[in-house]
């Protein structure tokens, strides 16, 4: 059994969290071990079955690698996608999820219709959403064959993440439940991009991934860019943008999916996640993607670095707590032919790239 990060105890669940998967109360639950979704699928055949009485339904496990369970259903002559949020926490961010995802595709950037979606357990013991089935898989899929020009895709993705910043939010971080609108819980983006960073920073020591003075040092160039924090307002961040959160062919983005990690914060912020994962070259695009739409703030080279470090220092905590670094290739995170080993590598040489190049602000095309 890993050794968890200390519990978050406070209600509304999500004013104590930076990022869901390590700062929730159970933490890593979902990531550590994958659960069955056959264990689920009797009460969500049933739940189907109540929404459309009469009709055939072949409901197959949706082959998910996060923290939800998810399926896919044949219901008649189409398909619903079907996911699952059943953690012990009770939490109900499934919900302001399916607001924020309607809000995106009003604004034209192509995300899954959601059907449904309840996060009350009255019927069953589990927040569920159902959404149109998108037929392609996941940009990563194409990544991984070699077939995908991603500097030329990198392009679109910059340009929506441009065009999902227009949505309207109010404050800074996640958002509260219950609200008409897009209303974060914290009053300055310093208070939330702090949140619980000495809990992960002396989680990643504990653990010997991070030795004492790395950890110092990255204290320092935070404390010594915090200016950087101080933004006039929020804008709208997917906050885990990646590959496999993207689905599509190799030539076309379909839908920009899982909004669940979506905050108030920096317009820097989902730019900086790409660079979590992805090289210079590819950053350069996106940009240039992003530029095409609005102009890039001030200060926007800093504040890429500044936000990769703290990215990375909560993918760090993820992959160290949920033991990403004794899985194959077969984990959607790690490469064709790499191992855990290099992907534990390549996360303390991004750490490291995030910190060098925050002190000297370095031209994002740098990023190896």
């Amino acid at each position: 059994m890993i050794q968890e990060l200390p519990p978050v105890s406070s209600v509304p669940l999500r004013e104590k969290v930076y990022y869901w998967k390590c700062d929730r109360p159970a933490a890593f639950h979902g990531t550590e071990v994958q659960s069955s979704a056959a264990d689920l699928h009797p009460q969500v055949l049933a739940l189907l079955q109540a929404r459309q009485p009469g009709l055939t339904i072949d409901l197959k496990d949706g082959g998910g690698q996060g923290n939800h369970r998810t399926f896919v259903a044949r219901i008649g002559s189409s398909d619903v996608f079907v996911r699952i949020e059943d953690g012990p926490e009770r939490d109900d961010y499934i919900e302001t999820e399916s607001r924020i995802q309607e809000a995106v595709r009003a604004l034209g950037v192509k995300t899954p219709r959601v059907i449904d979606v309840d996060a009350s357990r009255c019927e069953v013991p589990f927040a569920w959403q159902l959404m149109e089935a998108v037929p392609h898989p996941d940009l990563n899929h194409w990544h991984k064959q070699g077939r995908l020009d991603l500097p030329r895709m990198a392009r679109e993705i910059g340009a929506a993440v441009a065009r999902w910043q227009d949505v309207p939010v109010e404050h800074y971080g996640p958002f509260q439940s219950g609200n008409n609108g897009l209303k974060g819980f914290h009053l300055t983006y310093a208070s939330y991009f702090k949140l619980n960073l000495e809990t992960h920073l002396d989680f990643l020591t504990r653990r010997e991934f991070l030795l004492p003075d790395q950890a110092d040092e990255i204290r320092q160039v935070i404390q010594d860019h915090e200016t950087l924090l101080d933004l006039a307002c929020g804008c709208l961040v997917h906050k885990d943008l990646a590959l496999w959160n993207i689905l599509g062919t190799e030539d076309e983005i379909a839908a920009f999916i899982d909004w669940d990690d979506a905050i108030s914060g920096d317009p820097l912020d989902d730019l900086s996640l790409l660079g979590c994962f992805y090289d210079g070259t590819v950053i350069t695009q996106a940009l240039a993607g992003y530029t095409r739409i609005k102009p890039l703030p001030l200060d926007y080279r800093r504040r890429f670095w500044l936000h990769l470090l703290r990215n990375m220092i909560v993918k760090a905590v993820i992959r160290v707590g949920a033991g990403y670094f004794d899985r194959t290739d077969g984990f959607f995170l790690i490469g064709s032919g790499s191992s855990g080993a290099d992907l534990r590598q390549l996360t303390l040489d991004r750490i490291q790239t995030a910190v060098s190049g925050l002190r000297e602000d370095r031209k994002l095309a740098t990023l190896p």
